[in-house]
């Protein structure tokens, strides 16, 4: 795989040159080291492509996940425990949810990185809440997201979002004082 897009969301690119060019350069090795025709496994269901064989998006980050382990990149899962005091008095809840956790990809030396082949929202989610929310407490400084341009996200199953559609979007959103620099890259086969 390869790199093909950056983007700079609330100087990520930036952030992450400076401060983190040796994690920087693992990251662009184990891109450009994933092998993705192995993950050319899935046997479309869709009407319009009834019986395509596309990359699967859990192949993938399979693979990811392998590279990024190889190289002492570990995911860091937190336990959500929902607060009770907001329903109103009335209202009691018949079961609180357990076992609710928020989960980074990889993380090493407060540097955050998801990988996404899924929906738009989640793409969204990651940026603007995700990696605030683990920088609030305490897990990362700096965010990169690594995602596929339309191109390759074209070879999934419909639905799966890509880095112009996204990019559009942040550069619309703007930056919000709470943002975390993070560094957003485009990759394709």
């Amino acid at each position: 795989m390869k790199i093909v897009g950056e983007y700079s969301f609330c100087e990520g690119k930036e952030v992450v040159e400076r401060d983190y060019p040796k994690l920087l350069q693992e990251v662009k090795e184990v891109i450009n080291s994933v092998d993705a025709s192995i993950c050319k496994t899935k046997v479309s269901k869709e009407k319009t492509m009834v019986g395509e064989i596309l990359y699967s998006p859990p192949a993938l980050n399979n693979c990811f996940k392998k590279m990024f382990g190889d190289k002492g990149w570990q995911s860091v899962r937190v336990s959500c425990i929902y607060p009770t005091q907001y329903y109103v008095k009335e209202y009691l809840p018949k079961k609180l949810p357990k076992g609710a956790f928020r989960e980074m990809d990889f993380v090493k030396n407060k540097l955050g990185i998801e990988v996404q082949f899924g929906k738009y929202s989640f793409m969204v989610y990651n940026v603007a809440a995700k990696m605030t929310i683990f920088k609030n407490l305490g897990y990362i400084n700096t965010g990169i997201e690594i995602v596929p341009v339309k191109a390759f996200a074209d070879e999934m199953s419909r639905g799966v979002s890509y880095f112009e559609q996204f990019v559009w979007d942040l550069d619309k959103r703007g930056i919000s004082n709470i943002d975390v620099p993070v560094l957003i890259l485009g990759i394709d086969l």
